[in-house]
């Protein structure tokens, strides 16, 4: 495998309806075409052999006949191919006839599995031809000159994935076979199928396909027959569909006239990943006895991914952009209206600094108080400028506050931290970390002082992103009494802030997207001769659209370094050199381990997505743990 990743292929070849040796010819002609993608597994239609509407022709033994000729055709024509591929066909068997997936490798077959589930309603009458699997009445049979086994309780692995099979109407059943394949080790499913086209069945299909997926954290890979089947009362479209943990990776064209191979990369580890977080994955499996058929290992050590890796993947895709940023607040009021109940609090204190984090916490509060019936007034906003304060940011702290209605005010923290600096000694000319985390830790004591005054609450604002950077003060902006970005990635705020921005008056819109286009900074630095922001957190840490994808694949599937920095280069070699992604990886893992501590005493905060790093849920870690190497 490459990085964990297995090729996959689903063909709809071109057929014939009762002409298998045609068939035979189409069959072999795209298990060439796979071999030559690097395909390791590859699934055909169900009855490719002899096609699916051959109806009370397989009553007729001049089909079977055939059928077991073409088989034998397709077995030697394969002889010199490493891919092991699949195909449907009928079978007699102790005078029992079975609609049956035959897996070949090597010009050799491995082992047959019969369908289990028999449709017999207005469109098929597979019951007045085939028996069921579960009649099966022996579990050894000769095919094609092969001893082989038969049965529905098979597995076939090289060792390093697993694969099981179901047929069409199994997947439509309540508990399909694949649920048990998959809870006995197979981590990949290949249905071979005949589905009809009706109008809306479709979108039907997918979803169930995609549900599956993830109910069995599989790869799913779908062939249904096309062109070339009979239209005498239904039409076949020819649905090539390959899912991964209930999301549609790749899909052939419906109702094509021509051959079709559809080919993509299943990631096992990811799917490993899923089941060994799910402690509950293997509770219902069946006593039931599985065989384990072994494969000659097809791993092709290089070869170029047929996937794409997305940028960004904490940030939801534009087309439900609505309901999804109205989902993300409806969690962050939720956790915080809670808590604002329950504390009794007259106010919610929280630091505005006129930079992303601060503005999203504002507007969580403002949602929050509107959902609650509370006066906006209620929310103490303050801005407390200090040696690195920029008018650009001073000002959009002062304006957002009043364009949103909220209490606000200005407090100076030069001053105080002049005379702490006096207090410890420290030179203030010396712009090192003392001189840094003062004023973050003065603007926090500010805050908590200002709450009990006011009998509040003080909001924190810091997110996911910069937890697992620790690029926060330890008790400085780390703290506070409620932490509302707790799960919200830098990458997602800046989404959230934007979509936002276009729910609000036209005053208040126009002051967000400033916000937005303001270099990030903690503004603890003096600022540069122009008056602008000089202490840039992406340039010191790293961007953050990189350590939000490294955040992503090490937290959520625990990948090693070396696939993290694999899919870097998949998804931004269009914006990155190998060797500054390389830089930043080494920078992200360095910081995640180092940083621990400030995570093992976060304060409380919402879960908003897949990945939290609170230490009394998500991420339980040890402080004193020793980073990971990245060795190329």
């Amino acid at each position: 495998m490459n990085h964990g990743f297995v090729r996959v292929a689903a063909a709809v070849p071109e057929i014939k309806v009762a002409d298998c040796s045609f068939n035979a010819e189409s069959i072999v002609e795209m298990v060439r075409r796979a071999e030559a993608e690097k395909v390791q597994v590859l699934c055909f239609p169900e009855l490719s052999v002899t096609g699916y509407t051959c109806a009370d022709l397989f009553f007729q033994q001049q089909l079977l006949t055939d059928a077991e000729k073409a088989l034998e055709k397709i077995k030697f024509s394969t002889l010199g191919n490493t891919v092991a591929f699949i195909v449907g066909m009928p079978l007699l068997v102790c005078n029992q006839l079975f609609n049956t997936a035959v897996v070949i490798q090597g010009g050799h077959v491995l082992g047959v599995v019969p369908k289990t589930h028999l449709p017999n309603n207005n469109e098929f009458y597979e019951k007045r031809w085939f028996a069921s699997g579960r009649t099966v009445p022996q579990e050894i049979i000769t095919v094609a000159g092969e001893k082989v086994p038969f049965g529905t309780n098979q597995l076939f692995s090289d060792g390093k994935f697993s694969f099981g099979i179901e047929l069409c109407e199994d997947l439509w059943v309540p508990i399909p076979p694949a649920t048990q394949h998959a809870l006995h080790g197979a981590e990949i499913i290949f249905n071979l199928s005949a589905t009809n086209e009706l109008a809306g069945k479709h979108a039907y299909l997918r979803q169930l396909i995609e549900q599956q997926s993830a109910r069995c954290n599989a790869g799913y890979v779908y062939a249904s027959a096309g062109y070339g089947e009979s239209s005498t009362d239904v039409v076949y479209a020819g649905n090539g569909l390959i899912a991964e943990n209930g999301k549609m990776i790749a899909a052939s064209e419906r109702f094509s006239f021509r051959p079709q191979l559809v080919v993509t990369d299943i990631d096992v580890e990811r799917l490993r990943a899923e089941r060994i977080r799910n402690s509950n994955f293997i509770n219902d499996r069946s006593e039931e006895v599985y065989r384990t058929i072994k494969l000659e290992d097809a791993c092709y050590e290089k070869f170029d991914l047929k996937r794409t890796f997305g940028k960004h993947p904490f940030v939801p895709d534009l087309l439900n952009r609505d309901a999804n940023c109205a989902e993300i607040f409806a969690i962050q009021v939720g956790g915080l209206a809670k808590r604002w109940q329950h504390t009794h609090a007259q106010t919610l204190v929280l630091g505005i600094s006129g930079g992303l984090d601060s503005t999203l916490a504002l507007l969580v509060c403002v949602k929050t108080a509107d959902k609650l019936g509370y006066d906006r007034k209620q929310i103490l906003g303050i801005t407390m400028p200090g040696f690195g304060t920029t008018d650009r940011t001073y000002n959009n702290a002062l304006n957002l506050m009043k364009s949103l209605g909220i209490t606000s005010l200005e407090i100076s923290i030069k001053d105080a931290c002049e005379q702490h600096f006096k207090d410890i000694g420290h030179d203030s000319s010396v712009h090192d970390v003392t001189y840094e985390n003062t004023q973050a830790r003065e603007r926090t004591q500010i805050l908590m002082d200002m709450a009990n005054k006011k009998n509040g609450l003080v909001i924190g604002t810091g997110d996911l992103s910069e937890l697992a950077l620790g690029w926060a003060t330890y008790n400085g902006d780390h703290m506070s009494m409620y932490a509302v970005n707790t799960g919200v990635p830098k990458t997602l705020v800046r989404y959230l802030v934007d979509w936002a921005s276009h729910q609000l008056d036209r005053e208040s819109e126009l002051i967000l997207q400033d916000v937005l286009e303001t270099p990030v900074s903690p503004e603890l630095l003096p600022a540069d001769e122009k008056g602008e922001i000089s202490q840039k957190t992406e340039d010191l840490v790293g961007p953050y659209e990189l350590h939000d994808f490294f955040l992503y694949y090490f937290v959520r599937f625990g990948f090693t370094p070396q696939k993290i920095y694999f899919l870097a280069q998949k998804a931004f070699e269009a914006d990155y050199e190998k060797e500054v992604l390389l830089k930043w990886l080494k920078v992200f893992l360095r910081r995640f381990f180092n940083q621990q501590f400030k995570r093992s005493c976060m304060p409380d905060g919402p879960k908003v997505g897949s990945i939290n790093l609170s230490p009394r849920g998500d991420w339980r870690m040890p402080s004193d743990a020793i980073g990971f190497d990245l060795n190329e």
